[in-house]
């Protein structure tokens, strides 16, 4: 094994359960021959810079331990460079909270994982490219504005350390301030500004660890997954919730879908989205689809 692999650890992912877990996984990849470089993140944001560096040095396989956030870190130091330069693959050990990108594979978490990477195994996946008023973003999970946004940025700021009770909590307290919006945008050229209360641009299935939001999601169609769920109402959201961790909420009358290489927004002003698992705010302009620019270990 001569090609070496940077890897980012986030021991702070999963309350802390990264931490404790890295080392035993990373002992198993390095009794099969592969060679790491290992670095392990204290900061919001670090592992962006490093892996950018990694890039530049040379790298060209990566290895992501932590959850999605970790991963979106590491996708966001690898492009724009990775979509001109030699390509880059990535690999995970989900030790993480969310893990939301692997469920479209694997229900066995790490293990999937850690057999992915000593297997070999390659898939070229798309990359979203995120334009907005503060610059660029790239994301391999999903996007989501309103709803799950709003759950998002109030378990993050406030209720992470809670773990899934955190997340339920978020779920419960965005119930009661439930807002129905609109978010004018144009998919491929074609305007939609209905009321919604959320709206979903993913490049695979899952978010939020268990929730199936885009069940026609594949990581490889060139396109952007767009979901589209109505202003339905608090009773309504209740009484179908179990259905968005199936994806049977597409059978809903106000729930539609299709696909798009292009999303143009006519949003004024700035909204909470969240990425790949992190919540943001900002104003956002646009999505593009960079098909296969990045080669997953899946």
């Amino acid at each position: 094994m001569n090609k070496p692999y940077f890897t980012i650890v986030n021991p702070a992912a999963g309350g802390g359960r990264c931490g404790r877990l890295a080392p035993e996984a990373l002992g198993k990849l390095r009794a099969a021959g592969f060679d790491l470089e290992v670095h392990e993140t204290r900061e919001r944001g670090e592992a962006t810079g490093l892996v950018r560096n990694a890039y530049a040095a040379g790298f060209r396989e990566f290895i992501a331990v932590g959850g999605d956030g970790t991963a979106f870190e590491i996708v966001n130091g690898l492009f724009p460079e990775a979509a001109e330069g030699g390509r880059a693959a990535l690999g995970f050990l989900p030790l993480g909270t969310g893990n939301s990108f692997l469920r479209d594979f694997t229900d066995r978490g790490p293990n999937f994982a850690l057999e992915a990477i000593l297997e070999h195994r390659r898939r070229r996946c798309d990359v979203i490219r995120l334009e907005h008023s503060d610059g660029t973003l790239y994301y391999i999970n999903t996007l989501n504005l309103g709803f799950a946004a709003d759950v998002a940025t109030l378990t993050n700021r406030r209720l992470k350390k809670l773990g899934e009770l955190g997340y339920v909590t978020g779920v419960l307290v965005s119930l009661a301030r439930m807002r129905r919006q609109q978010f004018p945008l144009r998919a491929d050229g074609q305007p939609d500004a209905r009321r919604c209360l959320f709206l979903a641009f993913s490049n695979s299935k899952y978010t939020g660890g268990k929730m199936m939001i885009a069940p026609q999601a594949a990581i490889d169609s060139g396109t952007i997954e767009y979901v589209h769920w109505g202003p339905i109402g608090r009773l309504g959201l209740v009484r179908n919730l179990p259905s968005l961790f199936d994806g049977t909420h597409m059978s809903h009358p106000m729930a539609t879908r299709r696909t798009a290489k292009r999303i143009d927004f006519e949003i004024n002003g700035p909204v909470n989205i969240v990425v790949d698992g992190e919540a943001l705010r900002f104003e956002v302009k646009s999505l593009e689809v960079l098909p296969g620019a990045l080669d997953v270990m899946v």
